[in-house]
C-alpha cells in the first residue's frame, strides 16, 4: 500500500512538472485580464473539475479577487442572470468538450464575457471558443486505469492557485488585506483584534513595595496571572512574576529576607492598548515574555495586563 501511494505521488508530481514546463505569455495575459476588470471572476465547471473550480473560486475570493462558483446546470437553467456582461468567466473542462458547459458559450458570447478556459486539449472546442486558454495537459493520470481524474484535477488545482498568487502579488495584497476576509479566524483575530479587545482590567493585582512575602504569595494567587504589578495604575514602578519569585526562592531560601524591592523587575514590558494583537505577540516572542502591560511606558501607567496564553 505504501508503494501505491508513492506512486500516486510520483505520478502527480511528474504531471505537475509537465504542465509548469509548459506555462507561457498566455498566463501573463490572463492575469493581466483579470487585474483589468471591473467584474467578478465566475468559475464553471461540473464533476470533479466543478469542485476543482469551487476551491478556485474560494481561493480568488479569499485574496482579493471577487469570485464564485457557478454550476452549468444551474446556469443553464436561470443562473446565467447573476453573469454581468464586465464579470470574467473561467470555463473548466479537461477534454474541452463537457456538454454543460459548452451550452453556456452562445450566452457569454452574446453578454460579452472574456472568457479564460483551462483545458487539457488547445484544440477543443472550450479553448478554441475562448480569449484565453489555460493548458493543464498531463502525461497520464494516477489512476491505474487511466479514467479517474486524478492529475488533471491537481493540474488544474494547482493552476488555479498560481493563477491567485500571481493576483496577489500584482495586487500587493497583505495579511491585513486576507484578515479583512478572515475576521472568524485565528489570524483575522490576530491582524484586527487590538490589544485593548482582550486585555485583562478586572482585579489587576497591585502590591506596595513595603508588602511582606505572604502578602505577596495570595495577591499573586487571587490575581491568577502568575504576576503582581509593584506599584498602582498610574504609577508603575516593577513587575514580579512567579519566575522572580521561584528564581528569589532558589537564591534565598529565608523568606524573611526576602524583599519586593529586591526581586521585581523595575523595566517592565509596556503596550499601547490600540495595538493589533499580532504585534504585541511579536514584541512577548521578541523579549521571550508571556506577559505585557498595557499602558503607557513613559508614564509608567497602566490600563490593563495582557497574556499569550490566555488567547
Amino acid at each position: 500500500m505504501k508503494d501505491i501511494a508513492k506512486r500516486v505521488f510520483d505520478i502527480e508530481i511528474a504531471s505537475l512538472r509537465f504542465v509548469a514546463d509548459a506555462i507561457d505569455d498566455e498566463f501573463t495575459r490572463v492575469v493581466d485580464a483579470v487585474l483589468n476588470t471591473d467584474g467578478k471572476v465566475i468559475v464553471i465547471g461540473i464533476g470533479k473539475s466543478g469542485i476543482i473550480g469551487k476551491k478556485i473560486a474560494a481561493t480568488l475570493a479569499s485574496t482579493g479577487t471577487p469570485s464564485f462558483f457557478l454550476h452549468p446546470g444551474e446556469a443553464f437553467h436561470g443562473d446565467l442572470g447573476m453573469v454581468g456582461a464586465s464579470d470574467i468567466v473561467i470555463l473548466i473542462s479537461y477534454s474541452g468538450e463537457t456538454d454543460e458547459v459548452l451550452k453556456l458559450i452562445p450566452f457569454l458570447e452574446w453578454n460579452k464575457n472574456k472568457i479564460i478556459s483551462i483545458t487539457g486539449n488547445p484544440n477543443s472546442t472550450v479553448a478554441k471558443n475562448s480569449h484565453f486558454h489555460l493548458n493543464i495537459n498531463i502525461q497520464q493520470e494516477a489512476c491505474p486505469l487511466d479514467l479517474a481524474p486524478t492529475s488533471s484535477t491537481t493540474a488544474t488545482l494547482v493552476m488555479g492557485d498560481a493563477l491567485a498568487v500571481a493576483l496577489m502579488e500584482c495586487r500587493q495584497f497583505q495579511h491585513e488585506d486576507f484578515a479583512r476576509f478572515h475576521p472568524g479566524g485565528s489570524l483575522g483575530r490576530k491582524l484586527l483584534v487590538r490589544v485593548k479587545d482582550l486585555m485583562r482590567t478586572d482585579n489587576l493585582p497591585f502590591i506596595s513595595e513595603e508588602a511582606l512575602f505572604t502578602e505577596l504569595l495570595l495577591r499573586m494567587s487571587e490575581g491568577r496571572l502568575g504576576m503582581v504589578i509593584v506599584g498602582d495604575a498610574n504609577h508603575v514602578k516593577g513587575i514580579i512574576t512567579d519566575g522572580d519569585l521561584r528564581r528569589a526562592l532558589l537564591q534565598t531560601p529565608d523568606t524573611s529576607k526576602l524583599s519586593v524591592t529586591g526581586m521585581m523587575t523595575k523595566t517592565p514590558v509596556f503596550i499601547d492598548g490600540n495595538e493589533f494583537i499580532h504585534q504585541a505577540e511579536l514584541l512577548m516572542i521578541d523579549k521571550k515574555i508571556t506577559t505585557v502591560l498595557v499602558g503607557s511606558d513613559k508614564q509608567h501607567t497602566v490600563k490593563g495586563i495582557y497574556q499569550i496564553y490566555n488567547q
